[in-house]
């Protein structure tokens, strides 16, 4: 496999030098994080230099990060608008002004990264995006997955449905729904706020990503009970381009950008993997009183009876929504079997 990719990166390259006296064409690009948040503007950078390595200098595209433009959570208008040509961010943000953007990202006891990827690839996930996308005038594309987020840090363990009424939580989103439904009082805080809202009981639990981001913030030390992942089993980020600022790119650079971006959506996958791997190692080690927690069952059960209340209310009157999400549970139907025949079986034997 080495070698047929060094095979193409030299037939690249040598394709590539016939266009090196050519135009250079800039693009802008605006992210939803700050220059040390790891791995997911890691994901954008490695775009950037991969598509002007492939392109031999004349596809270069500057990263304007959340500290710079003031609006991580603005990355869909700015594009829109043409402000910026391309963004990196996850679809869910934009959730209050397009709910179609959601499954895109992850949606809870969903696909799994995998699962997901296979799903845009070869299940018909890429077209039905687009179809949600061309309104916003904005093609979108896979940027990298922090794959299955944990469940959140708790002061407390909960034992039962009872256990979660007044709780205050920091989840957003869909699950943050699902959450208030169950009794939760549901905040969201900036991130860089929760620390100090957890260690002042100013909330009771919250919900961050998993070790590789979760270790940096120091939520391990005060809440011991880490509790399994269920609201975001493939949590995917997106790459959205201008569509004007897109077809006004030659072909073999529209090409180098899509290559690009697939190849560091998959970077990103397996470099959080890694980085999650080590976190945990670290975590354990120097805090031995973490105890790693799986909701019970009735409350699982629970959860899962909301969600699906809350996806009927939300496609009764959305048929693209319905197209979406009918699409992602057929395939998931499909897929999971081979998924537990494959990974989970083999775990389940060899654990």
């Amino acid at each position: 496999m080495q070698n047929v990719f060094k095979i193409i990166w030299v037939l690249s390259c040598m394709l590539l030098t016939l266009h090196a006296n050519e135009k250079v064409y800039k693009l802008k690009m605006a992210t939803t994080w700050g220059p040390t948040l790891s791995p997911l503007i890691d994901a954008a950078n490695n775009m950037a230099t991969m598509a002007e390595k492939l392109s031999n200098g004349q596809l270069q595209i500057r990263i304007d990060t959340a500290n710079k433009h003031k609006a991580p959570l603005g990355i869909l208008d700015m594009v829109k608008a043409g402000q910026y040509d391309m963004g990196h961010s996850a679809s869910y943000y934009w959730k209050g002004k397009d709910i179609n953007t959601l499954p895109f990202t992850s949606m809870p006891f969903g696909l799994t990264s995998p699962e997901q990827y296979a799903w845009f690839y070869h299940g018909g996930g890429l077209e039905l995006m687009q179809k949600v996308y061309d309104k916003h005038q904005v093609y979108s594309f896979p940027g990298g997955s922090t794959g299955v987020q944990m469940g959140g840090w708790f002061r407390q363990e909960i034992k039962t449905l009872d256990d979660l009424k007044g709780l205050k939580m920091r989840i957003p989103g869909f699950a943050g729904e699902i959450m208030a439904r169950l009794g939760v009082q549901v905040t969201n805080i900036a991130p860089g706020e929760l620390y100090t809202a957890l260690d002042t009981n100013s909330i009771d639990a919250l919900e961050w990503v998993g070790p590789s981001m979760d270790i940096t913030m120091g939520f391990h030390k005060i809440a011991p009970f880490y509790y399994t992942g269920w609201h975001e089993p493939a949590s995917e980020m997106h790459f959205i381009i201008n569509q004007k600022a897109y077809k006004k790119l030659p072909k073999h650079l529209q090409d180098v950008l899509v290559v690009s971006m697939r190849l560091a959506a998959y970077d990103m996958y397996i470099q959080n993997y890694d980085m999650n791997a080590n976190a945990w190692e670290k975590m354990k080690k120097e805090f031995p009183n973490i105890t790693v927690k799986t909701f019970p069952k009735p409350i699982m059960d629970a959860m899962k009876k909301v969600n699906e209340a809350l996806i009927e209310e939300m496609t009764q009157e959305n048929a693209l929504l319905k197209e979406v999400l009918d699409s992602q549970k057929a395939y998931q139907k499909k897929v999971r079997v081979w998924t537990q025949m494959s990974d989970y079986l083999y775990l389940k034997d060899n654990l």
